[in-house]
């Protein structure tokens, strides 16, 4: 009999259990190599339509497509083992009719994920009511919602006025009512984030907005250092990889230029002339 321990995914109704319990630990993943590093580390590994910008080079998430987000999807599953998948529903996919959201989530569930994730409040309680009803789990997404950028003026603070802060509640609120497991509070005042901790009855995924939320996602690529230096101020960095390829790539071409690689160890010889 094999002694080999099964390895088990996290699975969405565990995470939606730990609502004021041990923090939830999420950090964004595209590739399977980075899925496989931080696979033993998070509960949670969120393909992010951030993707277009930290490995596409886009200026914003507007141009991600659902066929990139099921090809990154799919290789964050096959890089890891034991984190529960969460991928974003990208923008365009989701927003005219529950159906379209269906059809577009259906799409990540077949690549791997085990949720997905959509931006806005109160005006998605519809549409996320669909998805839960017909078995898809959704996490929400309130606050700074980087897919609307355009109707916020750009990457700004949100919830800074009594009226604001009210409507941001209340689309915590709708979420929660719509059957959202999870919700995700990005770029908002402090007191504002542990006021809606407190308030909803599911947990709080914090991004500059509260310790006291029930856990917390940063870009991965951000707490490696390998997206410059204009990183937000939310963001910790971790380690500057930048830094290390760097020096790596610039040994390299040394060693190439002097002819000093390859060296005997990395040819192949005939046996006679070893």
């Amino acid at each position: 009999m094999s002694t080999t321990k099964l390895t088990r995914r996290v699975t969405i109704p565990e995470l939606a259990a730990r609502k004021g319990g041990q923090p939830i630990v999420v950090l964004t993943a595209y590739t399977a190599p980075i899925a496989r590093l931080l696979d033993p580390h998070v509960d949670a590994l969120l393909i992010g339509d951030s993707v277009g910008m930290v490995l596409h080079g886009m200026d914003d998430t507007l141009g991600v497509t659902l066929d990139m987000m099921v090809l990154h999807t799919q290789a964050v599953k096959r890089g890891s083992t034991r984190a529960a998948i969460i991928a974003d529903l990208p923008f365009g996919t989701y927003q005219s009719s529950p159906q379209q959201a269906f059809d577009a989530s259906a799409k990540l569930l077949a690549a791997g994920a085990q949720a997905v994730k959509l931006e806005g409040g109160r005006t998605m309680a519809a549409t996320i009511s669909f998805l839960v009803e017909r078995g898809i789990p959704v996490m929400g997404h309130i606050g700074l919602t980087p897919q609307s950028l355009h109707t916020m003026g750009g990457f700004r603070v949100q919830g800074r006025d009594e009226a604001a802060a009210e409507k941001i509640i209340d689309d915590a609120r709708a979420i929660t009512e719509a059957g959202a497991f999870s919700v995700v509070i990005e770029g908002v005042m402090e007191p504002l984030a542990r006021r809606i901790t407190e308030t909803i009855a599911i947990p709080t995924i914090g991004i500059g907005a509260s310790a006291d939320c029930d856990g917390q996602v940063l870009v991965t690529d951000d707490i490696l250092g390998l997206t410059g230096d204009a990183t937000p101020r939310f963001v910790q960095r971790y380690a500057d990889l930048a830094a290390t390829i760097d020096e790596a790539a610039r040994k390299f071409a040394d060693d190439v230029r002097a002819r000093r690689f390859p060296g005997k160890a990395h040819i192949f010889f005939p046996k006679a002339a070893q």
